[in-house]
């Protein structure tokens, strides 16, 4: 308490001129005390005005008092430096280079503690006082200590900017809106700021609401984790249960099930975790956003909110779906019942069965938002080579190009259960599953079918069954000249669309997406079919004069 009283006596004693004790003390009449030097510089500024005034209360004196030594003052001050204590400010009390200075202090400035619009000057505590207390300057606004108070005066008219120009997007004074702004929507910077002010808040309630949106979806996703570990691990016992009764010749088999399970598991678990860090980081940001937008809301200077408001306010675009889309899966349930089958084929399973244990692992995918490709590029991102298989062609095909290129040509193929022997058709070596993309290049007069198909079409007999597109097993393009057909599910008609000899060939196997593009200049969609595709597919071509080829393009 001693301490705080002695630190009292030093802030009375020091000069709110120069912030240093009182040097020669004086006390003018209205009971303020000064340096007696600078009490007289101060003065001798005010000569030619006939009136001088109190530098902290502003008080008035006619004539110029006459200033005596205060001599209790100088004895207190001496004891003071006797003790070896300052009276100036703690260093913390100064402006340092980030601080709002204050605009009234001489020598080392004091940090202000307000900023007026009207004076258009920033005041410490002390040079604040007379705010508070002159009746004329208690109508100024006071705001937050700013270094931009310039800013708010105009270059042209050095007059302050209380009025904003909609036209030209910027604050103008009164004399801009009868000049060069004559003729311009122009309002208040207050009602402008209104205004904004309105828009401010829609934006945060947008911001909020896509916050709880993605806490939403991460919850979901979480969700998701948790029942995709916890199928995959029952998907695991079970399949351990059933191999344990298999030894010696499935013993192998076993062990490349509980790998690709457990890699499935890993790399869809990633898949989920990554989306969900990116919904969590997005969040983060939109709280940051949030914050800046509410901490321009409190700006109490219209002009600097103006200035700030664009910059701050425009919301990013979301990198992300509005929401998440899970498709109700068993995840790894199928792999157990296929683990069961080949316990019950034990002659079979390792040339047939394995396939499709293998195939049912990959295949299990949370359906997260992903929407379907928009552009060629993004296309090309699922772009997959295709080879056709010899063992398919039929003997009038030739295949060159390392098997990507068929023409109708007479061969001699040795016999084999997988040929087509009807029709001019040929199938691919590569099954096809998950999302897929390839282009196909086509000339001939007769026509050339692009086509996906079930590896069990059958392979002879009549156009209804083994024809491409003709049957419930595959699905084709017909490019005839300058004409399409779409043939599939029992279904034939024509197709309106540019003329091109490149095609392009999209498909989403589990979601049942397959799509036929016209590519030129630009990728045209010619015909999306939606259905649901119960087995791998495999690429097809189908010709019918000896003029006809087609190659599947190699796409970088």
């Amino acid at each position: 308490m001693a301490q705080k009283g002695l630190q009292l006596d030093q802030e009375t004693i020091s000069c709110s001129i120069c912030l240093d004790l009182l040097k020669d003390p004086v006390a003018i009449p209205c009971g303020h005390s000064y340096c007696m030097n600078c009490i007289n510089s101060f003065w001798d500024e005010e000569d030619g005005k006939k009136l001088y005034s109190c530098p902290q209360c502003r008080q008035t004196f006619t004539p110029r008092p006459v200033l005596v030594k205060n001599t209790m003052l100088a004895v207190l001050v001496e004891e003071l430096k006797k003790t070896g204590l300052q009276a100036a400010p703690a260093d913390h009390c100064y402006a340092g280079p980030e601080d709002v200075a204050c605009d009234v202090c001489t020598g080392r400035k004091l940090k202000a503690l307000k900023s007026c619009q009207v004076c258009l000057a920033s005041f410490c505590k002390r040079h604040l006082q007379p705010h508070y207390d002159a009746a004329p300057l208690k109508k100024h606004k006071l705001v937050e200590p700013s270094k931009k108070l310039q800013e708010n005066i105009c270059s042209r008219h050095d007059e302050v900017m209380k009025m904003f120009c909609r036209t030209d997007q910027q604050c103008i004074c009164y004399l801009c809106s009868v000049d060069q702004h004559q003729g311009h929507d122009t309002v208040s910077a207050a009602a402008e700021r209104t205004e904004r002010q309105r828009e401010l808040e829609g934006s945060r309630q947008k911001l909020q609401q896509r916050i709880q949106d993605r806490e939403k979806e991460v919850k979901l996703l979480q969700q998701e984790v948790e029942a995709i570990n916890h199928s995959a691990g029952k998907t695991v016992e079970h399949s351990e249960k059933i191999f344990t009764q298999l030894i010696g010749l499935i013993d192998k088999r076993r062990s490349d099930v509980k790998q690709q399970i457990r890699s499935q598991q890993e790399t869809e678990v990633s898949r989920v975790k990554e989306l969900q860090e990116k919904l969590e980081q997005e969040i983060t940001e939109l709280k940051r956003k949030d914050a800046e937008l509410e901490q321009l809301s409190h700006t109490e200077d219209h002009n600097q909110f103006l200035h700030n408001y664009t910059s701050v306010s425009a919301l990013s675009q979301s990198t992300h779906s509005s929401s998440i889309n899970i498709r109700p899966l068993r995840y790894f349930e199928d792999v157990t019942a296929a683990v069961s089958e080949l316990r019950d084929k034990l002659q079979d399973i390792l040339r047939e069965t394995w396939t499709n244990i293998s195939q049912t692992v990959t295949e299990v995918d949370v359906l997260l938002s992903n929407p379907e490709p928009k552009t060629r590029a993004e296309f090309l991102k699922y772009s997959q080579e295709i080879t056709l298989d010899p063992n398919t062609a039929h003997s009038n095909l030739l295949l060159s190009d390392g098997n990507r290129r068929a023409t109708v040509t007479k061969q001699h193929y040795s016999s084999h259960t997988d040929r087509f022997t009807s029709y001019y058709q040929v199938l691919s070596r590569e099954s096809l599953t998950g999302r897929c993309y390839w282009e196909v290049k086509w000339s001939g007069t007769g026509g050339v079918y692009i086509a996906v198909a079930y590896k069990n079409i059958s392979r002879t007999g009549s156009l209804n069954e083994c024809g491409f597109g003709f049957n419930d097993k595959s699905w084709a393009l017909n490019c005839h000249q300058n004409n399409f057909y779409f043939q599939g599910n029992g279904l034939s008609f024509h197709i309106s669309g540019p003329p091109s000899s490149r095609i392009g060939v999209y498909l989403d196997h589990r979601a049942g997406v397959l799509s036929f593009y016209s590519i030129s200049k630009i990728m045209t969609l010619l015909h999306r079919v939606q259905t649901t595709f119960t087995q791998p597919l495999y690429a097809g071509l189908c010709f019918y004069q000896s003029t006809d080829t087609a190659v599947f393009c190699k796409l970088q």
